[in-house]
């Protein structure tokens, strides 16, 4: 069985980043593990939720998965898995990984292990895109060179205000475009197109939320897997 290793924020992931991915993988029959940073459940950004954006069917739909997933209410500790096991090692994204998943030492490793050699395959999506900044050494980061979409500045500019707060008061470390072109990768958030998805080897990435889709159905694609005929 095609087994999925889900790395997903304490800190607020966005919804439909995890859900569509984390239903898709499982309807296709995709055995899915779900670790965060300290084995505690995970925590929703309650913006992704917010049915004036999402509308209120979605918006009930992601509360309901968030709420009841056996998965998501018993992660692992990221620190007791091996990503190696894994045929895929999927980032779901939301503000809250630039404080945990991002920064975290075994999520870096994880990364890396399921980039290395010819074995496995990443899907990182919206800001957890910038954990790929910091794998690697300093002459070879997972980054660069790599065709490269995720979380732009443009938008982040509309989020944040003068002083880099977010609506809930917390301040933006980084801006994920910056750190990513600077360690050196190739980046197109293609701002024109209505979704981004972009599969460079074995990393595949995704600029956010309603990228979600899509970028599961990519993700199965890799793995030589049939999208479930209610996703496709």
């Amino acid at each position: 069985m095609t087994e999925a290793l889900f790395v997903v924020s304490e800190e607020g992931y966005w919804a439909e980043e995890c859900v569509e991915p984390l239903t898709t993988l499982t309807e296709a029959g995709v055995d899915v593990t779900v670790a965060t940073p300290t084995g505690d459940p995970p925590v929703v950004d309650d913006r992704s939720l917010d049915p004036d954006d999402v509308g209120e069917a979605y918006a009930d739909h992601a509360r309901e998965v968030h709420e009841t997933d056996e998965r998501l209410n018993s992660p692992v500790a990221l620190a007791r898995v091996d990503a190696a096991d894994y045929d895929a090692v999927v980032f779901p994204g939301g503000h809250g990984t630039v404080w945990d998943v991002n920064q975290d030492a075994h999520a870096r490793a994880a990364l890396g292990e399921a980039v290395a050699g010819d074995d496995g395959v990443a899907l990182v999506v919206c800001h957890a895109v910038g954990i790929l900044a910091f794998v690697g050494d300093d002459g070879s980061r997972v980054a660069a060179g790599r065709s490269v979409t995720g979380f732009p500045n443009e938008w982040e500019a509309g989020i944040v205000d003068d002083d880099d707060l977010l609506p809930d008061g917390r301040k933006l470390p980084y801006r994920v475009e910056d750190e990513v072109r600077a360690a050196g990768a190739d980046w197109d958030a293609e701002l024109d197109a209505d979704t981004s998805v972009t599969v460079d080897g074995d990393l595949i990435t995704a600029r956010g939320p309603p990228s979600s889709a899509e970028a599961a159905r990519t993700l199965l694609a890799e793995l030589g897997l049939e999208t479930p005929a209610s996703e496709a």
